[in-house]
């Protein structure tokens, strides 16, 4: 299962790690508390969050390449939009 990793820099990370579980509770199965977050996207792949004082950790996993580019594209899309008051870098690190 291809995984990626990003380390997202932003002193609201907690804000946007809650924001992104709770926009997406409504369709996929979501846990999440201020520091930690999983995201079960049922036909794109799995979503996990850490937040700290000064970023926000990303890990994604997919089935395939493909869909994790996807998932990539899709996360760092909506982080951005919350986000929309700071200018965030999503640096993807595939996993060997």
């Amino acid at each position: 299962m291809p995984t990626s990793r990003a380390d997202v820099a932003t002193e609201h990370a907690s804000r946007y790690l809650q924001q992104l579980c709770k926009h997406w509770a409504h369709k996929f199965p979501v846990e999440f508390d201020p520091h930690h977050g999983a995201i079960d996207l049922t036909s794109l792949g799995r979503t996990v969050m850490e937040a700290d004082a000064k970023a926000l950790h990303i890990a994604v996993a997919a089935d395939d390449a493909t869909s994790l580019e996807r998932l990539e594209t899709v996360v760092a899309d909506h982080i951005k939009r919350f986000a929309f008051r700071e200018e965030l870098t999503f640096d993807w690190q595939t996993a060997a």
